[in-house]
């Protein structure tokens, strides 16, 4: 006698509750209720860092203490733009940015030199994409935490910008770079463990021989982010048909003095800054 036996339904992540959404629709609710209070919880933060600290390599450890050590104003300052005009255009125009960045045939037809343009050989070169960040939150977030409502929008879009971030400060994906776009990405979306996860990580690689002005480079980054506008809150589509020297100088970017500074010391003593922590081990 045979028998079925019943195969369990595949897990329903996050996003895919988010692809029937339309985050243009004129009555999306702009905040649902029960969506739980910011609130920090430094055990937690400090658990899932040592874990970390174990295995650099181990990203599942990064979401957990996002959400010990998270931005606590962020619903105040969510409601704060979505009450304008100008938040409901971008709305309309952007519901995705995943879309509108990963479609990089349409965005290869925006001018040479344009943001367009240097965001894609940035993704291509480094093999990325958009979706990539999404896919990474799937794997660490409950499904259930998900709202359908504007406040998911503009989360979503602190998520989306993060590549741009990377590409309009000038900071690469070299160890150093990252904690400098971590530092940046404070003074933009005020999680404090932007700020841990950037000078902890500027810790590790002040233990290399050769030396940089690390803490100087992080905390110009931090101090780059608060000069420059809510990337979150402005109209990528407007920005991304400019030249990026016109979009830096629109958003009061310049660049970065000590990070450049670390790179030639190191370059100078044959060490390949994306390639940093080799020599780290090599010499401990």
């Amino acid at each position: 006698m045979n028998m079925m036996t019943a195969q369990p339904e595949p897990a329903v992540l996050p996003s895919q509750r988010q692809a029937h959404v339309d985050f243009a629709a004129p009555d999306l609710p702009v905040m649902l209720p029960g969506r739980p209070d910011m609130r920090y919880d430094l055990p937690k933060a400090w658990r899932h860092f040592k874990l970390l600290v174990k295995d650099k390599e181990d990203t599942s450890q990064v979401t957990p203490i996002f959400e010990a050590l998270p931005w606590r104003g962020v619903y105040d300052a969510a409601l704060a733009f979505l009450k304008t005009e100008r938040a409901q255009e971008i709305r309309r125009k952007e519901p995705s940015l995943v879309k509108i960045l990963d479609d990089h045939e349409t965005l290869r037809k925006l001018p040479a030199g344009s943001l367009a343009h240097v965001y894609c050989d940035f993704m291509e070169r480094e093999g990325l994409s958009a979706h990539g960040l999404v896919d990474e939150l799937d794997k660490n977030r409950p499904a259930h935490m998900y709202w359908e409502d504007q406040v998911t929008w503009y989360f979503n879009r602190m998520r989306d910008t993060h590549d741009l971030m990377h590409i309009l400060s000038g900071f690469g994906r070299d160890a150093l770079g990252e904690q400098c776009v971590l530092a940046f990405t404070y003074s933009q979306q005020p999680s404090p463990a932007h700020l841990f996860l950037g000078y902890a990580g500027g810790l590790e690689i002040r233990k290399h021989p050769v030396k940089v002005p690390v803490f100087r480079a992080v905390r110009e980054a931090q101090k780059m982010g608060k000069a420059c506008p809510r990337l979150v809150e402005m109209s990528i589509t407007e920005l991304l048909p400019l030249p990026i020297d016109e979009v830096r100088r629109r958003l009061n970017i310049k660049a970065p003095s000590y990070y450049n500074q670390a790179h030639a010391t190191w370059r100078a003593a044959g060490i390949d800054p994306y390639d940093l922590m080799a020599p780290v081990a090599k010499a401990a």
